[in-house]
């Protein structure tokens, strides 16, 4: 392969080499189930996802891991508000998370452990640690000792003196900058017995202990939100290194979601659900809405951008579904080379899909023209750009569902189709009034039409 990632480690694009010939190891911090989804949330599973396909594209098998943080302080707090069982807690949300991931076409990771499903894993972590002197029992607490580490705050380009955990002063804790690896048991709160004594994992260390335990001492890819770089990924990359682990060749980080220059934060009360996105549009608009630009820029977002998302996507759409109706299914074909260059270039979406929109105004062209082959074999190229991006129009997963709503939604098309074609054959022979009579026909039906440089694109008022 020829791609070339950014790492957040060494701060520059280098080239993908994975571990091991042939296999992508890829892991990737997921929810932490706390509450429903919104779409901040959901946007990293979806870049990591677009990662994975293009992976896979090359060739590779692709080993995904993404997590579930089922054992935390926020879920035990909010559990015991709402007088249900932490465990019940989790899992309601774990499931809702899983639902927004399908809703937006994320294929299903290769596992989705849960962190209480490895404290074995995580025992032996600390073990390995405290063998090693880099981490020291207190009180029934274990701590990863910072200053043990000489290479900490390099991934986050901190001085260790400048920085602080957010964790509170403990007895027994030996430097402020030291991290709960594990924390001994509280009055009503779940725990699981160690050598240490009873208690539950510090968040760090469930991260470490499943990302070697699946992928092995050194895999290629850790990924996650900007927010996860410090203090989160600082202290895994520490104390998996510390513990001999070569841990991750490539640290990539997704940008942040924001609403009007602020990030997306359910304790600013300014978080869109995805159950609220996915009542003003479909899941495979709002995927290209969130993986339309650059995997690492901010997305600030607003109804309008996207509305934009949905237009754009629909010019896309209507070019595929006109292929099929007028010429014949095209078949998923080869991505152009423009798209390729794109994609290998730290995952470039935005060229990528102005590579896609090129390629549907030059289909839009040829089928207008009358150049059938030409439609077909562009239509064929979009279907395999929008594939390695979860939007092939003609993948069966964005279809509704019901057979006789889709049938019905195949015959409208059709049928707005050809009046769309008799209306560019009245305009291409100069015939304004045939052409306003077509448009005037299909407003009155409630067919709302938008001309754009990729040909016309329509919609259903109101829908």
């Amino acid at each position: 392969m020829s791609l070339r990632l950014f790492d957040s480690a060494t701060r520059e694009q280098r080239d993908f080499v994975p571990v091991r010939a042939g296999v992508a190891s890829i892991y990737v911090c997921g929810a932490t189930v706390q509450g429903h989804p919104h779409i901040g949330h959901v946007r990293s599973g979806l870049n990591y996802d677009v990662l994975r396909r293009w992976l896979a594209h090359g060739g590779l098998d692709v080993r995904l891991v993404r997590n579930v943080t089922d054992i935390d302080d926020k879920i035990i707090l909010k559990a015991y508000e709402s007088g249900r069982p932490w465990w019940e807690w989790g899992a309601l949300h774990e499931r809702a998370f899983q639902a927004a991931y399908a809703a937006l076409g994320c294929l299903p990771p290769s596992i989705e452990p849960r962190a209480t499903g490895h404290v074995p894993q995580m025992v032996e972590l600390m073990h390995r640690l405290i063998d090693s002197g880099h981490a020291y029992a207190a009180g029934g607490d274990v701590y990863f000792s910072v200053r043990s580490f000489p290479g900490y705050g390099a991934l986050s380009n901190q001085d260790p003196d400048e920085l602080n955990q957010g964790e509170a002063a403990a007895e027994g804790k030996r430097d402020p900058l030291d991290f709960a690896l594990w924390k001994g048991v509280k009055p009503g709160e779940p725990s699981w017995p160690t050598p240490w004594g009873p208690g539950r994992p510090g968040w760090h260390l469930e991260c470490s202990a499943m990302s070697t335990f699946y992928l092995g001492p050194e895999f290629d890819v850790h990924g996650g939100g900007l927010d996860l770089v410090f203090p989160h990924h600082e202290n895994e990359r520490a104390q998996s290194n510390a513990a001999g682990d070569r841990f991750a060749r490539f640290w990539m980080h997704n940008g942040l979601l924001t609403v009007k220059g602020e990030k997306m934060s359910k304790s600013l009360g300014n978080v869109v659900p995805v159950e609220e996105l996915l009542r003003l549009a479909r899941g495979v608009e709002v995927r290209y809405y969130l993986v339309g630009p650059h995997y690492r820029s901010m997305i600030d977002y607003s109804p309008a951008a996207l509305e934009e998302s949905v237009v754009a996507y629909r010019r896309i759409e209507s070019f595929v579904h006109r292929v099929r109706e007028r010429v014949g299914a095209p078949d998923v074909g080869e991505v152009d080379p423009r798209f390729a260059a794109a994609m290998d270039d730290d995952l470039g979406t935005p060229t990528a899909l102005a590579a896609v929109h090129a390629t549907v105004r030059e289909g839009n062209s040829a089928l207008d023209g009358g150049d059938r082959s030409a439609a077909l074999a562009a239509a064929e190229r979009v279907r395999a750009m929008t594939d390695v991006l979860g939007l092939d129009p003609l993948d069966p997963q964005w279809a509704t569902g019901d057979a006789a709503h889709d049938a019905a939604a195949g015959a409208l098309a059709a049928l707005v189709d050809d009046l769309l074609e008799q209306r560019a054959a009245a305009r291409k022979a100069r015939d304004f009034a045939a052409a306003d009579e077509v448009r005037d026909r299909l407003t009155a039906a409630g067919v709302i039409v938008e001309d754009s440089p990729d040909g016309p694109t329509w919609t259903l008022k109101g829908v």
